[in-house]
């Protein structure tokens, strides 16, 4: 899938607001990895995944998924000759109890979840593995019992504190008179009396310390030395024991090194899937009939990330009709469509429930291609229209039968005429390749081509005329404008410009303009202004631009039953009804009466040749 359009889909947002249900670092990196695929029944079977995961958290139960902490960490370093420590078994620990909790837990599920709940037979208890580190470690520490060695040494250390403090009791009582404070110390493991400097030299023994103020010297009583002495010994001895004890239960953990990999990957899987059940919780989401035929029909779609504060939107494609050109005022919600329809796309192929009413239907595409937003750069220099006509170009390398193709503002950012003519002859192509493609556009050209070739069809987004709102509604089948004079009438344009405004709008602006006859001719030392007055001149003798009327014979005149040809329909008609003052001309198309102007019009055959054999 194209990460261009992902990107403009705003395809990462979804994964972001994914990433936040997650619980564990592999649940995480599964969401990161998550893109749309175009494996039909890989699609559907991720889909029921995540219905699944939704119904058993809508029961009200919470799914006791396992705490990875820590875990990532004892993979990396088994097998090194590294020795897990206490606090690293007790990550175990607690990983293996959650195992347990969560095979408990789907085994009571499979009537709700029968496909995710299978999952948890394929993990492993490991009993004798949590047995052999519940005996040995509790609370952090490695108990007495652990060996027998080390409860003899333990044992040992007992009577060995025991007997240092009494004899720390009998040099208190002695050199009480002398002490800074009558509180024992500790120097390097090593218990010192806090002597007044005047009279260290009373009490034999190895000065450890001094105070920051010199006032105090902190001595290890000779009484003392022996026996503390031997208890380092033994805390040598234990911690030598102890180590003993960590390594066989690391030895035993890397025998169960491919279970517990195994038991981390399926908790990591049932972590991702759980975090897209919440996730369509959040938002409503529901699952989707599945087609490869480019049959999209959403009931009361929302945008995943506009959630409520969006209209409700009901889209179809693909049935009668595979390219549909959606017309409508700005900010009426064209670009919102479009988008919907592309997101719920990709989020359905990568498996997640989307925000629409029951009976929905999505299609799966090969390539879902994009261009909405002008693009413009102004680091490489790139227009608008250069920008829109790269993505197209683009597009077209890859668009065929599979493919779902969103354009947004067509023939904007270029001269209108030529603007038009080239988004039919790309939509044209587009349909030859028979692609799904949706369009929004203001051009009323596109909006006649559309609504005279079969497999194209029109929408338009809704307006209030009266409050200048949009309704934000789609309306399939019916075009639209762009209520340019009805905004600028309400918000206070004089009636004669909103008149004239239409005038040169249905005439064409190149016609509509007449000089009066005294306005002289524009001269100019530029070749091209010269050349024009020339041809003015050589057409009249007066120094006068001819009006409208004057020069009406320049054109053809079109009567009742001519056949005409109208270029960017590809059609034939017959005239019915003659030029009127706006210069429109009545052509009928197949029993369908039109109003095109003049202009837009080539005269293929007069109704004196077409009657010539009678």
């Amino acid at each position: 899938m194209n990460p261009t359009a992902l990107t403009k889909l705003e395809y990462e947002k979804i994964r972001t607001e994914l990433g936040h249900f997650t619980a564990s670092y592999l649940g995480l990196s599964h969401v990161h990895k998550m893109a749309p695929s175009t494996q039909i029944k890989a699609i559907r079977h991720q889909l029921n995944e995540t219905e699944e995961a939704k119904q058993l958290l809508q029961t009200g139960a919470s799914v006791p998924i396992p705490s990875l902490e820590g875990l990532e960490l004892i993979l990396d370093l088994l097998g090194t000759g590294y020795v897990l420590s206490e606090r690293e078994f007790g990550h175990l620990v607690q990983f293996l109890r959650s195992c347990r909790q969560l095979i408990q837990y789907m085994n009571t599920k499979g009537s709700i979840a029968p496909t995710i709940s299978s999952y948890a037979s394929s993990l492993s208890e490991l009993r004798p593995l949590l047995t052999a580190i519940e005996q040995r470690i509790y609370n952090g520490r490695i108990v007495d019992g652990a060996s027998k060695e080390l409860s003899k040494i333990r044992k040992k250390l007992g009577v060995m504190e025991d007997r240092i403090k009494r004899k720390l009791d009998s040099l208190v009582s002695r050199y009480k008179g002398i002490l800074q404070e009558h509180v024992v110390s500790k120097r390097d493991g090593r218990y010192v009396l806090p002597i007044k400097k005047e009279h260290r030299k009373v009490v034999p023994g190895s000065i450890l310390d001094e105070s920051a103020s010199g006032q105090t010297v902190f001595i290890e009583p000779a009484d003392l030395q022996s026996l503390q002495m031997e208890l380092h010994y033994l805390r040598a001895d234990e911690i030598k024991e102890e180590t003993k004890v960590l390594s066989e239960l690391t030895a035993l953990t890397e025998q169960h090194e491919q279970e517990l990999r195994t038991n981390t990957d399926i908790v990591g899987i049932y972590d991702y899937i759980i975090a897209k059940g919440k996730y369509a919780v959040s938002i409503k989401g529901r699952n989707v009939t599945l087609n490869q035929e480019g049959f999209i029909h959403l009931k009361s779609a929302v945008h995943p990330l506009l959630g409520a504060s969006m209209v409700p939107l009901d889209f179809s494609i693909g049935r009668d009709y595979s390219t549909l050109i959606i017309t409508g005022p700005n900010t009426g919600g064209k670009t919102s469509a479009l988008k919907t329809v592309g997101l719920i796309t990709v989020m359905v192929q990568s498996g997640l429930l989307v925000p629409v009413a029951e009976g929905s239907h999505c299609a799966i595409f090969d390539e879902v291609s994009v261009d909405i937003g002008d693009g413009q750069s102004l680091e490489h220099a790139l227009s608008t229209f250069s920008a829109h006509i790269r993505n197209i170009r683009d597009i077209l390398q890859t668009a065929g039968r599979s493919s779902l193709v969103l354009l947004d503002e067509m023939a904007s950012g270029t001269d209108p005429g030529e603007g038009v003519g080239l988004s039919i002859a790309i939509l044209e192509e587009l349909h030859r390749r028979r692609a799904t493609v949706v369009v929004t556009t203001h051009f009323t050209e596109i909006k006649n081509f559309a609504n005279h070739r079969p497999g194209f069809e029109n929408a338009r987004m809704e307006f209030d005329e009266e409050t200048l709102e949009p309704l934000y509604r789609l309306r399939i089948g019916e075009a639209g404008n762009s209520y340019a004079f009805v905004i600028a009438a309400k918000l206070g344009i004089p009636a004669a410009i909103i008149s004239r405004s239409r005038e040169i709008t249905n005439n064409g602006a190149d016609r509509i303009l007449e000089v009066p006859a005294d306005t002289p001719v524009k001269t100019s030392t530029e070749p091209n202004a010269a050349d024009r007055s020339n041809k003015i001149k050589a057409s009249k003798q007066t120094e006068s631009v001819p009006s409208l009327e004057e020069d009406s014979s320049s054109q053809p005149k079109f009567n009742i039953g001519d056949r005409v040809y109208i270029p960017y329909l590809g059609r034939s008609a017959t005239v019915y009804e003659v030029k009127d003052q706006m210069g429109n001309v009545g052509v009928m198309i197949q029993k369908e009466k039109l109003k095109i102007n003049h202009k837009r019009i080539n005269l293929h055959c007069g109704r004196e040749s077409l009657s010539g054999g009678l």
